[in-house]
């Protein structure tokens, strides 16, 4: 059989590093990556005829051999707190979404690394999904491409985005391989130069994940932890049965240590009568006083079918009392978006299974096709 044509490369997907190689194999110069950065995520260009300041023949054999395609915009939601999320199309018929949460004095972005997520945390809306593949490198730059394209990455001489949370679908530890190149993307002064504090990148306690990236990659580490123990830890979050608590807690020890900007933030979700009572408080304090740190308390985000109820204020207050009492820098999240199931742990709450999803993504694409 005859080969098919050559795939073209997603340029949206690439590091410096990598467009540098790219370049280098057609035969030109390295510094062609330091111009592409800046046309794609400065400012937001994909016609390659718009790149002046390439040659011609470059031109069209990027047009050859590359293409600058983000994810599709299926539908856009706001809040009534200003919070927005996006259905974005990814290839094979799958969707993620994406949320902006605006602030008065930064905006964060909330982007997804899987499409679903395999981990099967009980009290997670997104679990109910199951998991269908990783995202690609593209698939995530992506999202924050098309974030700060249709929000106006610069508007009155500020940043709309000024803060990117690997918070979305998915577990990205378990997806180094596109998250490492898309920190890369984030965090270079020629594209969205994002300080190491500003780029969080959430796991549920894969070690291994922790430990690779800890080596000569500069991020914010949150943990989800939710527990202090492992029995009830087990219950909430099944990676903690190969993962025990200690043992997380040591990789986040080997995380900070050496280097005093770098602290941990821990999210701890208040599930009414699961985790909320005094006991479980100073549990955590215990386990937690030796390292470099910051709790975030979250308030439980209900969704269909959950035999879950949120911690009354009363419980959460009280929770927070003990663990600032011992030294602990203890925050309560503000709940957003939850009017349009935004709020974290709500991702796709509202699709039941993968086939109804990417059925609904066909019939969207489909109208917008015929619309076009």
């Amino acid at each position: 059989m005859p080969a098919g044509p050559e795939e073209k490369v997603n340029l949206l997907g690439l590091d410096r590093s990598g467009l540098e190689r790219f370049f280098v194999d057609l035969g030109e110069k390295p510094f062609r990556a330091r111009q592409m950065l800046q046309w794609i995520h400065q400012r937001a260009v994909t016609d390659y005829d718009e790149m002046t300041d390439l040659s011609l023949a470059l031109r069209q054999r990027l047009a050859e051999r590359a293409k600058i395609e983000p994810p599709r915009i299926i539908s856009e939601q706001c809040s009534e707190d200003g919070t927005v999320k996006w259905l974005m199309a990814t290839e094979g018929g799958n969707a993620v979404e994406t949320v902006y949460i605006p602030e008065p004095s930064r905006g964060t972005l909330c982007i997804s690394s899987q499409v679903g997520c395999m981990l099967n945390c009980t009290f997670c809306s997104t679990a109910t999904q199951g998991f269908s593949r990783n995202l690609t490198a593209a698939e995530i730059v992506g999202q924050v491409w098309l974030a700060a394209t249709t929000l106006g990455h610069e508007r009155h001489g500020q940043r709309r985005i000024t803060n990117v949370v690997f918070m979305g679908m998915g577990e990205p530890m378990l997806n180094l391989e596109a998250v490492r190149p898309a920190l890369g993307i984030l965090r270079d002064d020629l594209a969205y130069g994002l300080a190491s504090r500003r780029v969080t990148i959430s796991t549920a306690g894969v070690i291994p994940g922790i430990d690779s990236m800890s080596e000569g990659v500069e991020f914010a580490l949150a943990v989800s932890l939710h527990a202090a123990e492992n029995e009830l830890r087990s219950r909430l979050v099944p990676l903690n049965r190969k993962y025990p608590v200690e043992d997380l807690i040591a990789a986040c020890k080997r995380y900070t240590a050496g280097n005093h900007r770098r602290s941990v933030t821990f999210e701890y979700t208040m599930i009414e009568g699961v985790n909320d009572r005094p006991e479980h408080a100073r549990a955590l304090v215990r386990r937690l006083s030796c390292l470099p740190c910051k709790i975030n308390l979250i308030p439980f985000n209900p969704f269909p079918g959950t035999p879950f109820r949120c911690s009354s204020d009363e419980a959460i207050y009280e929770f927070q009392k003990i663990t600032r009492a011992a030294g602990l820098i203890t925050t309560v999240r503000k709940t957003r978006g939850e009017d349009i199931d935004a709020a974290c742990g709500q991702l796709v709450g509202k699709l039941l299974t993968p086939s109804q999803r990417r059925q609904l993504v066909q019939q969207q694409l489909a109208r917008q096709a015929v619309a076009s």
